[in-house]
């Protein structure tokens, strides 16, 4: 995307003040190489033990899109490999999402498209299996069920999916948010307590005479930002 990628915590945070529940990639599903964050429309697709799916999708997709990838979680086969991901690379493809497994781990360093899986595992798939209907149209991660109308998320804390309409208004949010962290940051660093800076004191006083004065409704009063 053009502007500044916002970290999926922000983009969590955002979403929760906007009234949503964000949608969360498994934990389990964790990023290859540490990089910076990225976000793009998604790109879904469902593995049925046969490369073409990924060849397909990517031939669909626009430059920019994250290839969300199906593989009901497997861990006894890596479904992407160098070629795979080499491909989408030299198609413009910004990541990749795989509930499932990856193999060639060095290979996927070097080329470097960042990548979120469950982790890596030598043998590839054994054989092809009914293909699906729907296996551009939808793809599961985890509990998360994910469209083209998806906006993906990414980055080391892992995966979360918005719809793309709400895109900018929770990313607006979360701007906002890693503004006000980094200025708390820097106010603890110069010696300023952290309770201080959230006027710890005020909110334990309120809270003796208002017991249903919680943290949150003082954060938000005081602009606070280390929680939503």
């Amino acid at each position: 995307m053009a502007t500044a990628v916002p970290p999926t915590a922000a983009v969590a945070d955002a979403l929760v003040r906007l009234g949503r529940v964000p949608r969360v990639g498994p934990s389990a599903v964790h990023r290859l190489l540490a990089g910076p964050p990225i976000a793009g429309p998604a790109i879904p697709c469902r593995h049925s033990g046969s490369v073409d799916v990924f060849l397909e999708a990517i031939d669909r997709a626009v430059p920019g899109g994250i290839l969300v990838i199906d593989n009901a979680g497997r861990l006894d086969e890596g479904c992407i490999g160098d070629l795979t991901v080499g491909e989408a690379t030299a198609a413009g493809i910004a990541g990749m999402i795989v509930d499932g497994c990856h193999r060639d781990s060095a290979e996927l360093r070097r080329i470097g498209l960042p990548i979120w899986s469950r982790g890596s595992v030598p043998v590839g798939p054994l054989g092809g299996r009914a293909g699906l209907a729907d296996r551009l149209s939808r793809a599961r991660i985890g509990d998360v069920v994910v469209t083209p109308d998806d906006l993906v998320v990414a980055d080391d804390d892992g995966v979360l999916f918005l719809a793309a309409a709400e895109a900018d208004e929770a990313f607006g949010i979360a701007a906002e948010i890693v503004a006000a962290e980094r200025g708390q940051s820097e106010r603890l660093a110069a010696g300023a307590s952290l309770r201080d800076q959230l006027g710890f004191d005020e909110y334990k006083r309120r809270r003796a005479t208002d017991p249903t004065y919680d943290f949150r409704r003082h954060l938000r009063e005081s602009g606070g930002a280390i929680e939503s």
